[in-house]
């Protein structure tokens, strides 16, 4: 509760007022049958016309002031739960951002969007349903009964006789429902996934014809979904059907008896009329109070999702960090004895015993096959993730010991799976400096020869970009994330495997401007052709996890088997390829 808890308090004026203008209009429910059994009971029968109107009057009354209160408790109640959802909604997003890759893999995408959108409206939805039932429904509930006893106590005794049925068949159902809800959310999960990665990859779906296929897998999807739902629902469906046999049962128990009453004379037609009405009132309180049960069992589920995500313990924190005022100035990198593993369970390491010094503002290559750690390796640079053993150090300090605003402040990443957002080409790349000037932003476009296409747009830097920049080629997408980094001007910069799509004279140029503009930097490049790194103050080779060797193109050459057997068969695919 302690997620709510904060907002309760912030907006007690809602969480106060919603059921105090809800128990107002529920005493309304069992003022009107008295009053109106008294029109009957001495208006009707002694034809006494002032004492109609007089307590008709009253009646209008009352149903102007419970329409005054019930529109005002809905009012409260509404922006009450806006507001709690509204908090809880940040909080979850918050919690995500702190995220680090390993809290996020135990979490599908999918999921993540239905807990933070489907689960926190169904919280919402019973907050409301709360403020407005929590009170009314017991205060009407009570009200009624007493009501009841005060015109007829032997006849209220009948409603006893149903009372206990009715709450037994009701919370059967509600306890048959619960776990079906829960399966439900998951289901939803499921589908929010798939549609999720169909989206994202209709143009691969599409250039491989896979249309059918998807439609099928979906369908499939989709319908677990419908048979969750209808699991959970059609138990749900019971709960009106009981409620009206029980309302029609005792009401035709409650006529029976009471006509024998009438018939001699112990009871009068508005005294019937309002007893039926208080009895009415008493079973839809219970069948209120049901549904705010009904609510709360599913939104219970919901908040257990929402709470897995609050309390994950996030596994890569600067809460222990010693140096967190420290800055990164000279892009200094060494590696001890580090070792590292995705998964803990896992005895086989990604990265095995590296050991691995980098001078500040040396351009340094990084190949292998495919495997064999080199993404992972730059990755606990800005620590996306962390060792499980050794050190990594920039500047000499332990990456752990940095604040990791300091650290990722100065890294810029330029990832294999380039990532722009739906905005104009300048705001994405402001995202490396969002004060950068024109002029800077043109600087380094140049630097990562982007200038030359976005100018041939027809708005330039104005240009509208859709999400993931689908209106862009790979190598243009590329071009322009290389700028974005740039325009960071970090003391690291890491670009993996990031002009895979550019051809080569233009990443020749790439590494020209890189070396010439950005002398100071420390540069890392993974590629997976020798010709991009072959310049480079250092090649790191690695396979299967550990360095197989280390040194300048013609050190490498003479030395390390594996960077010649990749050297070889490339130059061999090459004029094979002319």
């Amino acid at each position: 509760m302690q997620k709510y808890k904060k907002s309760v308090k912030k907006y007690w004026w809602c969480f106060i007022f919603a059921p105090f203008f809800m128990i107002l209009e529920a005493c309304g429910e069992f003022i009107l049958p008295y009053v109106n059994a008294n029109i009957i009971d001495i208006g009707a029968a002694n034809k006494d016309i002032p004492f109609i109107l007089q307590n008709g009057l009253i009646m209008a009354s009352v149903s102007v002031a419970m329409l005054i209160t019930g529109v005002l408790g809905a009012f409260f109640a509404i922006r009450g739960a806006s507001y709690l959802a509204r908090d809880v909604r940040r909080s979850v997003f918050n919690k995500i951002q702190r995220f680090s890759f390993s809290n996020i893999d135990d979490f599908t995408t999918g999921s993540l969007i239905t807990r933070i959108t489907n689960d926190i409206t169904q919280i919402q939805g019973f907050t409301q349903t709360l403020l407005r039932g929590m009170f009314r429904s017991p205060v009407m509930l009570i009200g009624a009964l007493i009501m009841s006893f005060s015109l007829n106590p032997r006849l209220a005794c009948v409603i006893f006789a149903v009372v206990p049925i009715l709450a037994f068949a009701i919370f059967m159902i509600i306890k048959t429902a619960s776990p079906r809800y829960t399966e439900m959310q998951h289901r939803i999960d499921l589908l929010n996934s798939n549609i999720g990665e169909t989206v994202t990859n209709e143009r691969v779906i599409k250039s491989f014809v896979r249309e059918e296929y998807e439609k099928e897998k979906f369908g499939k999807v989709n319908s677990n979904l419908m048979d969750r739902s209808i699991s959970a629902l059609k138990v749900m469906i019971l709960l009106q059907p009981v409620s009206a046999f029980a309302v029609n049962a005792t009401t035709l128990a409650v006529v029976w008896f009471a006509g024998k009453q009438i018939t001699v004379g112990d009871m009068t037609i508005g005294t019937l009329t309002a007893f039926i009405t208080y009895l009415t009132q008493i079973l839809n309180g219970l069948n209120m109070l049901a549904n705010i049960i009904l609510q709360l069992s599913r939104a219970a589920a919901s908040d257990r999702r929402i709470s897995e995500v609050l309390n994950a313990k996030i596994d890569l924190t600067d809460d222990n960090a010693t140096q967190k005022n420290k800055e990164v100035t000279g892009g200094e990198i060494e590696f001890k004895n580090v070792c590292f593993r995705y998964f803990k369970d896992n005895e086989e390491n990604v990265l095995e015993d590296i050991n691995l010094h980098i001078d500040g503002g040396e351009l340094v290559g990084i190949i292998g096959s495919t495997g064999s750690g080199k993404s992972t390796l730059v990755s606990l640079i800005p620590r996306l993730y962390d060792a499980d053993s050794g050190e990594v150090k920039i500047d000499g300090v332990d990456v752990r010991d940095l604040s990791l605003y300091n650290l990722r402040e100065s890294v810029a990443v330029v990832l294999q799976n380039n990532t722009l957002f739906s905005g104009t080409v300048k705001e994405n790349l402001k995202w490396g400096n969002e004060n950068a000037s024109d002029e800077e932003i043109l600087k380094a476009a140049q630097m990562a020869q982007a200038d030359e296409f976005v100018s041939n747009f027809k708005n330039g830097y104005d240009t509208e970009l859709e999400q993931g920049g689908k209106n862009l080629s790979g190598g243009q997408k590329q071009r322009l994330c290389i700028a974005r980094a740039i325009l960071k001007k970090p003391e690291i910069l890491i670009l993996d495997d990031s002009t895979s799509a550019v051809d080569t004279k233009t990443e020749a140029k790439i590494r020209a401007a890189l070396r010439s503009e950005l002398g100071g930097v420390t540069k890392i490049i993974i590629a997976q052709r020798i010709t991009s790194v072959i310049d480079a103050d250092k090649i790191i080779v690695l396979n299967d996890g550990k360095i197989a060797g280390c040194g300048t193109h013609s050190q490498l050459i003479s030395d390390c088997e594996e960077y010649k057997e990749i050297y070889y068969s490339q130059k061999e695919a090459d004029e094979n390829g002319r």
